[in-house]
Order: C-alpha cells, then structure tokens, then sequence
C-alpha cells in the first residue's frame, strides 16, 4: 500500500495529469515572459509613436488622403534630407502638415535642372516617390516643379515639398515671404515611419540623399516594436495551450486496455 502511494505521489510530482512538472513550469514562465514583450512593446511604441490621419493628397503617392501613418516623436534637430515629417507651422495653417524635407539649412536647393530634376548644392535628385504633371499623370512625366525656384535655405530652417508635386501647396507657395518658404527645424512635431491604415507599409528613405552632407536618417523602432508584440503573443499562446494539450495526450497515454485492474 505504501508502494501504491509513493507511485501515486511521483506521478502527481512528475506532472502527469498537466499541473505540474518542469514543462508546466516552463510554460508559465513563456506566459510571463510573453505578456511583459506583449504589453511593453504597446508601451514602447504609444511612448515613441504618434498616429496621424492624413487629409490632403499631396503626398501621394507616398501616401493617399485619409491613410493612417505612424509618426516617430523627435527633435527637429534630428530631420535629414529625404524625410517625411509632420510639422504646424502657423503661417501655412493652423493644423499639422505632411511634406518631405528636400533641403536643411546651407543648401541651396533648385528647379530645374538638366532633365527637369530638382537640384540640391548642383546635384540632381532622382526623385522616383513624387507624381508628376497634370492630374492622373503617372510618376516619371514632366519636371519635378511646375514652379522654378531657387532657394538658399538659412541655418536651423527646412525646404520642404509634396510628393504630389502639381497640386501640393509647400515650400513654393511661400517663396515671398520672409525664408522664401523654409520652415524653422523647431516647428517638426515627428517623422513618418509607416503606414498603418488600411495596409501596413513602411516608409523608405530615399537612396538619393545619401551621398549628401549628413546622410539619410535611421528607421525608428517600430520593427523592434512589432517584433516584440508578434513574439510575446506566441508565447502567451503557446504557454497557455501546454496544460491542456498536455492533459489530452496525458489521458490518451494512460488509457487502459478493456478487462484490465
């Protein structure tokens, strides 16, 4: 009899019915851990991130009217040529605004050059985000502007431009007033990073800027982010199913034959 309980009490210890054993262990920690890279990387990223809706279309096709982006919070000081940021500055309007930064202060940035290319510090951009000519053209017709400037932008301001180039109302439309159209890097609020509605896209930085004094600026980490949700919520899954998977193969295992006692 004593035998008969000993066996009993190694069974309940050795975690044959699920509720217990190193693999029930195991298991829990996963859910631990999971929901800690679950929650936090939410966390992270309504701390880093800011959604906006975009109402105009003059990033398209980068971005269509009525998308949601995700926007990364930083400091102007940190914008680069190429980036797509949302900024308020009040003499263009009263609500934040989504244009690409084409020039920081020092360069002196021009429309156009040989090809119909924006040109800045004389070195042609190839620009394949931006829609040219007349409504419904497709990307790759016309100039980069319909409007030719030339502009030297002032230190600590930015030179700031819609994909859209025929119908977004930027940097050109203010080349009279006071900056001839640049925006101070303190109006900068964020930089897109992605997509996230309706589909899920991340924004490049264009190749072109590169080769520019200072480079291009780095992605966020949203990937890092997302990696963190996707990965905790396995595990939280995973975990969770171990007990009663472990239970059904537990009860298969120990069924047994007809007659027997």
């Amino acid at each position: 009899m004593g035998g008969t309980q000993a066996s009993g009490t190694a069974g309940i210890r050795g975690g044959k019915d699920g509720r217990g054993g190193l693999g029930n262990v195991l298991s829990g920690i996963a859910v631990a851990v999971g929901f800690v890279l679950f929650l936090g990387g939410f966390v992270w990223g309504a701390l880093v991130y800011q959604p906006y809706t975009v109402p105009t279309d003059s990033m398209v096709p980068t971005v269509q009217p009525g998308d949601r982006v995700l926007a990364q919070r930083i400091d102007g000081g940190e914008v680069r040529r190429g980036d797509v940021v949302v900024f308020n500055d009040a003499m263009w309007s009263d609500s934040p605004m989504v244009k690409r930064v084409v020039a920081v202060g020092g360069d002196t940035v021009k429309c156009c050059g040989a090809g119909g290319t924006l040109t800045v510090n004389g070195k042609e951009l190839q620009e394949p985000y931006i829609e040219h000519g007349q409504a419904g053209a497709g990307a790759g017709q016309g100039t980069a502007s319909d409007t030719p400037f030339e502009v030297t932008v002032p230190e600590g301001n930015l030179f700031l431009l819609g994909d859209r180039r025929f119908t977004s109302l930027d940097s050109r439309a203010h080349l009279q007033e006071a900056g001839q159209g640049t925006v101070p890097r303190s109006t900068v609020r964020a930089r897109v990073d992605a997509l996230a509605w309706p589909s899920m896209k991340m924004i490049d930085r264009p190749g072109t800027y590169a080769a520019l004094p200072g480079g291009v600026s780095q992605p966020g980490p949203l990937r890092l982010q997302l990696a963190a949700v996707v990965a905790g919520a396995a595990l939280v899954v995973l975990g969770a199913a171990y007990g009663p998977l472990t239970r059904v193969l537990g009860r298969g295992r120990r069924r047994e034959p007809a007659g027997a006692r």
